[in-house]
């Protein structure tokens, strides 16, 4: 099926190191420009250092790496949303708002949702050394 007159680049030689390296690209991108991403990467070092002066448990560390690998991932959708809205209208619209609105707004939930949990892991464990 013909996209009306648009050509899109496929390299059908790519290999899956190039994917694994366009990837680590697009990591770097978003945390070289998205101040959010850097946020949240300093916060994903905090509780992985928390984490390890309380001596979680295995079951705590899965729950914080899980959480930690959805709120970047969902930050990465929602640069990605960003970047292809800001690409096709530089206009206000108000769909594009919507679509930017609708991600950050799914990027706030995980996090929000990320600090609760971080709570009720690591609150009862400060206490404890009291």
């Amino acid at each position: 099926m013909e996209s009306k007159g648009k050509k899109f680049i496929v390299n059908k030689n790519k290999t899956i190191l190039d994917s694994f390296k366009n990837a680590l690209n697009g990591i770097k991108s978003a945390y070289a420009t998205e101040y959010h991403m850097v946020i949240h990467c300093y916060f994903a070092v905090a509780v992985i250092v928390c984490a390890a002066l309380f001596q979680i448990s295995y079951v705590e560390w899965l729950i914080c790496f899980c959480l930690i690998g959805a709120v970047i991932a969902l930050e990465l959708v929602n640069t990605a949303i960003e970047s292809v809205v800001n690409m096709i209208t530089t206009e206000y619209n108000f769909h594009a708002k919507v679509a930017k609105d609708t991600a950050s707004g799914a990027v706030l939930v995980m996090s929000i949702i990320s600090a609760v949990v971080g709570l009720i892991i690591f609150v009862p464990k400060f206490f404890e050394l009291f």
